[in-house]
């Protein structure tokens, strides 16, 4: 009898110890690492302020603001849309910690789903983390999921119904930002979330909006720009400054048909130039080989250069594979472009800016031992 006391206590302090190591490893999951404001930065608040169904929530999240010294536009960049796409919100967090706006304001949300920057895709073995080495030390930030997380919003539907418009997709997709705007302030966290970024463009009277994400080198729609119908002039202008300086860049027109995403529904609810960019990512992709840290920050597969070779994929693929430097700066750059474009054909209200990193300070600049978050953590403090 004894003895079964003593084997029961080991199994009820090993369970405890797992416990509390699970528990810490899941609390520390909801810490997104320091975004440390550049001397642009004029003013922080949370998206709360735009709607208050949100406050305290772990769909809260950082609004940063950019006021330049001149009058001029507004313009909103979205970084962190989808946690697994990470150069979306290091473009985000780059163009905090280094852009100075010298007329008009921009807004900046470098994680525009906070909740599913706090848990990771299950079954997809995607690491819980990514990390930069700077001249201050090393950086960690999250890799994070698609989707909102469950505990913040559960459970999911059989069937997901876009309130505005009646448009049915599958359930899983209710947990998904870019598949609720213009959101609502009764329904679900992920659509009051889109809702709160709705306000914020309404309420702000923001020009110009950028929402950017990733995709598996499969997807048709890759190293690509989408634009609302209303914003085709600027993209188109800026797609061939793009492609002057050798970036490819192709221009797809928003689908009338598909309704939750920024490049609709923003174009649709308010007066925003909506813009989507996407850049290749294998560590999204269902093609990929090992799924860790490294491939999301240098995208080398063998598995990717094989299925180019078979003609399965819709970008260029080689040995050197798509690192994050190449992917940030093509949104950075895009930023850039983009911006100029508007200015230009909407001088009454310009928005301007400096000291963002380019494609080439990332990218072309930097050989191949710099890359894969190298050259990329010269430009975060």
């Amino acid at each position: 009898m004894q003895r079964k006391h003593i084997t029961g206590f080991i199994c009820l302090a090993v369970a405890l110890v797992v416990m509390v190591i699970t528990g810490r490893n899941f609390l520390s999951l909801k810490d997104l690492g320091t975004i440390v404001p550049g001397p642009g930065v004029t003013e922080q608040k949370m998206l709360s302020a735009y709607f208050d169904g949100i406050e305290g929530t772990n769909m809260d999240t950082e609004v940063y603001i950019m006021e330049g010294s001149s009058p001029g536009g507004k313009m909103l960049i979205l970084g962190g849309t989808h946690g697994n796409e990470p150069s979306g919100y290091l473009s985000a967090i780059a163009f905090i910690e280094n852009a100075t706006v010298e007329s008009g304001t921009v807004y900046v949300i470098p994680y525009t789903n906070h909740s599913g920057m706090t848990h990771n895709d299950p079954q997809e073995a995607s690491p819980q983390y990514i990390h930069i080495p700077t001249d201050n030390g090393v950086r960690t930030f999250r890799y994070g999921s698609r989707a909102s997380n469950p505990v913040d919003q559960w459970p999911d539907p059989d069937v997901y119904v876009h309130a505005a418009s009646g448009q049915q997709l599958s359930g899983s997709e209710t947990r998904n930002i870019n598949r609720a705007y213009p959101g609502r302030p009764d329904g679900t966290p992920t659509e009051q979330a889109a809702y709160a970024i709705a306000e914020l463009v309404r309420n702000e009277d923001v020009n110009l909006t950028f929402d950017l994400h990733e995709a598996s080198p499969e997807y048709p729609v890759i190293n690509a720009t989408v634009s609302h119908e209303k914003g085709m002039s600027v993209a188109a202008e800026g797609v061939m400054e793009l492609q002057l300086k050798g970036i490819a860049m192709s221009l797809e027109p928003s689908p009338t048909n598909l309704h939750g995403l920024t490049h609709r529904e923003l174009g649709d609810y308010t007066d925003t130039i909506p813009l989507l960019m996407e850049s290749a990512n294998a560590s999204q992709g269902r093609l990929r080989g090992a799924t860790n840290e490294a491939l999301a920050l240098t995208g080398i597969d063998k598995a990717y250069v094989k299925s180019e070779a078979l003609g399965f994929l819709y970008v260029p693929y080689d040995e050197k594979g798509h690192p994050i430097e190449e992917r940030v700066g093509r949104h950075l750059q895009g930023i850039i472009e983009y911006t100029k474009a508007y200015s230009a054909q909407y001088a009454d209200a310009p928005v301007t800016f400096i000291g963002v990193p380019t494609y080439d300070d990332l990218f072309l600049s930097a050989d191949e031992a710099d890359l894969g978050g190298v050259q990329l953590g010269r430009y975060l403090h």
